[in-house]
């Protein structure tokens, strides 16, 4: 472990952790949004692996960008462990009374960090709370709040049986960010592990992360473990996380393979004996099905791009971070 700065002594406040895996760019504006936040006591820096000297830069840069609020801790020198471990490694290691998890693709508003705190002190222990999560075009993403995932409400969205009855409520779509938007703070099932805000003492309440979901789905598995050990997940529709996404550059069918294999060990964790053998099965083949969709959609993009028939999606992401950037600075 290589230490950028060492946090001098233990305070209330909040620890802040982010899980890095070939980001990019990115990183360096997310530090600096953190560093901006005074709760923030101190920042832990998971690197799963980055191109030499992008993590020092990413520092340096974030550094020059924002006020120095808290000391930054690279954690590095275990490979790529996945997010959860990576999550669960900064999270021994805090000294807050708090913990926020957040992207190296994210953006944190000023002020947001404090306005999670007030709203956490008028919730019952234990909580989890998550902001809402907005593209760069300020719209409300999916996933930033999300139903309970069950392997009925996966076959209805994979299988697209929700436009059979939209308003019914047994083909009531995961992600709930086509639904008007609360007022306020309210309990919802599931939330985005993008980006998280709970008492230290909560994380540990259930173990933390579990490891053994190296990439996706373990979010929506912390929630129903958190839900079944008694706690209540929040959503905080007044504080805006700008989120990129797929700022990795990792490949993409990589990642959907892990999160197949995750939403399946998620249904035999949590679901085996609620449901038949028979329909488990079937959802399985669902959802390698689309898998495999996914990955014939993608095959045919790449044909595409090296016949120069179509634009990079590269290119367009890389767009909309130079359009954030100008609106954060003409303010």
């Amino acid at each position: 472990m290589s230490q950028v700065q060492v946090a001098s002594r233990k305070r209330p406040g909040v620890s802040a952790v982010v899980v890095s895996y070939f980001t990019g760019p990115l990183l360096a504006r997310a530090l600096a949004s953190l560093q901006n936040q005074p709760e923030i006591i101190e920042i832990f820096l998971i690197d799963n692996g980055n191109w030499p000297g992008a993590v020092d830069d990413a520092v340096s840069v974030a550094a020059g960008a924002a006020p120095i609020t808290a000391p930054i801790t690279v954690v590095t020198g275990h490979g790529n462990i996945g997010f959860s471990a990576g999550c669960n490694l900064g999270a021994e290691r805090a000294a807050g009374d708090y913990l926020l998890f957040m992207n190296p693709d994210a953006v944190m508003p000023s002020g947001g960090v404090a306005a999670l705190m007030d709203a956490g002190e008028d919730l019952e222990r234990p909580f989890i709370l998550g902001p809402k999560l907005v593209g760069p075009n300020g719209l409300e993403q999916q996933g930033s709040r999300r139903a309970t995932l069950t392997p009925w409400r996966a076959f209805v969205e994979i299988t697209g049986l929700y436009k059979v009855a939209p308003r019914h409520p047994y083909f009531r779509r995961f992600n709930l960010h086509a639904d008007p938007c609360p007022g306020r703070v309210c309990p919802v099932p599931t939330l985005s592990g993008a980006c998280f805000f709970l008492p230290k003492d909560d994380y540990a309440l259930i173990g933390g992360m579990d490891e053994r979901y190296f990439l996706h789905v373990e979010d929506v598995d912390f929630c129903l473990r958190f839900a079944n050990a008694g706690g209540t997940a929040y959503f905080a529709p007044d504080v805006s996380v700008t989120h990129f996404k797929s700022s990795s550059r990792v490949n993409p069918l990589n990642v959907e393979r892990r999160k197949t294999t995750s939403m399946l060990r998620y249904f035999r964790t949590h679901f085996s004996r609620e449901y038949p053998a028979p329909f488990l099965w079937l959802v399985s083949l669902a959802v390698w099905a689309a898998f495999a969709a996914k990955a014939a959609e993608r095959s045919i993009m790449a044909t595409l791009r090296l016949l120069g028939l179509s634009g990079r999606d590269g290119d367009a992401r890389r767009r909309r971070v130079r359009e954030f950037a100008a609106r954060r600075s003409a303010r």
